[in-house]
């Protein structure tokens, strides 16, 4: 078995916002788990270095539902241009079948 899942890392203007994105892929088994954490982001706007007070949610789910998961994240985020990397990663094979087994495939 091929031992790879994506890692979603998306950031967010608060806790709420964060928990709201990850509980809805969660509901509709899109993601099989959500980390969340804060974080302090460094970045330009209107020509200004800013910093401000972000959260993270490390998404992981299914290799074939990236194009789902991304698309339901910037239907419902609310940042006009969010931030959505993901990342192919290895894992041991316990839990990337974990991961594809709480996941609903496309």
């Amino acid at each position: 078995m091929e031992q790879t899942f994506l890692l979603f890392y998306v950031t967010h203007p608060d806790e709420a916002c964060a928990r709201r994105i990850s509980d809805v892929l969660l509901e509709r088994k899109l993601i099989a788990c959500a980390n969340l954490f804060p974080i302090t982001s460094a970045y330009w706007w209107n020509h200004e270095i800013a910093h401000e007070s972000e959260w993270v949610s490390l998404l992981k789910t299914s290799l074939s539902l990236e194009a789902t998961v991304e698309k339901m994240i910037t239907a419902i985020h609310p940042y006009e241009t969010p931030c959505i990397l993901r990342f192919e990663v290895r894992a041991n094979e316990a839990y990337v079948l974990w991961i594809k087994e709480s996941t609903v495939a496309d």
